[in-house]
């Protein structure tokens, strides 16, 4: 008996590892790994002789440098935090949901687009000037579909399904995505409890399903750049010139006015509503995870049960 004990003992991590492993305590350490090079490194920049460079060169040094930035720092710390230690952003097969991901959201946004146009929301009036292409390849695309979600699903999600279940994951991190647009341009408080619904519960339903982030990565990025550069509409508030000139016009909740049609009620029940089967699918493969102390009690019951 006395061996035995002594054995167990021996096994269990130590309580600094306890600590540190606990979901919360490894979400900020997480956030302050990825987020804090990427604000050095722009402050950094702010002190170079850009102007050297074309302004559409030096914007696009600066995204990718803060994209290549946010993957070096999850490879190296993120994957290595929490009670189960993993890697969300495997550079294998995998990487060809990204693909997939903006695929289908091409054609969700051309559909949202599509169904607002034909509501008398949305007109195209002729060719655009596409000089926004490196803002949005790189900025509302690249940059937006790799930081964000690494924050937002790869450690919001993450470590806030860890603790409190999927579902409160799902919850809490759709709202947090929502809200941090809330100083967008053109922003209001409907666009994003908007953004919470149909981006949140789309994203975090693929990271759900796939429990990698190559989906939801492909998916963000095909949403900005096609509904930027492809149809002109504005990205969460910010207005673009795109591969055609078009206007949004009518009654604000069919066409979300300045904001864009993520704050349409299009937007909202058609992307919500694909975010949910996601979500559906995600459950029925088993992908719920139950709440922290849940799991604790389960184990305690198993081990109170062994010989």
């Amino acid at each position: 008996m006395t061996g035995a004990s002594v054995g167990n003992a021996g096994n269990r991590p130590s309580m600094r590892r306890r600590v540190l492993a606990f979901p919360l305590v490894a979400m900020i350490l997480a956030l302050i790994a990825v987020i804090g090079p990427i604000f050095a490194f722009a402050l950094t920049m702010q002190t170079l002789p850009l102007d050297v460079f074309p302004e559409d060169v030096a914007l696009s040094l600066v995204l990718i440098g803060a994209t290549l930035i946010s993957i070096v720092m999850y490879k190296i710390v993120v994957t290595r935090l929490g009670e189960s230690p993993r890697d969300d952003l495997p550079f294998d097969v995998r990487m060809h949901d990204g693909w997939l991901g903006a695929v289908y959201a091409a054609l969700l946004m051309s559909a949202i687009v599509g169904v607002v146009a034909l509501l008398g929301g949305y007109a195209i009036l002729g060719w655009g000037g596409s000089t926004s292409w490196p803002m949005l390849l790189f900025g509302a695309g690249l940059q937006a579909a790799f930081v964000e979600e690494i924050v937002a699903r790869g450690i919001l999600f993450r470590f806030l399904e860890e603790f409190g279940g999927s579902w409160f994951a799902l919850a809490a991190s759709s709202a947090l995505f929502g809200f941090a647009h809330a100083s967008n341009d053109n922003a209001s408080t409907f666009s994003s409890l908007a953004i919470s619904l149909e981006a949140g519960v789309l994203l975090g339903g693929a990271y759900m399903l796939t429990r990698d982030l190559w989906l939801p990565i492909g998916i963000h990025f095909g949403w900005n750049v096609t509904q930027g550069y492809l149809w002109d509409v504005p990205v969460s508030g910010a207005a673009v010139d795109g591969l055609v000139e078009a206007e949004t016009r009518g009654p604000e909740l069919i066409s979300g006015g300045a904001f864009g049609v993520e704050a349409s009620i299009v937007a909202i029940v058609v992307a919500t509503a694909v975010g949910l089967w996601l979500v559906v699918l995600a459950a029925r493969r088993g992908h719920v995870v139950r709440p922290w102390w849940v799991r604790r009690r389960l184990a305690r019951a198993g081990e109170a049960k062994r010989p």
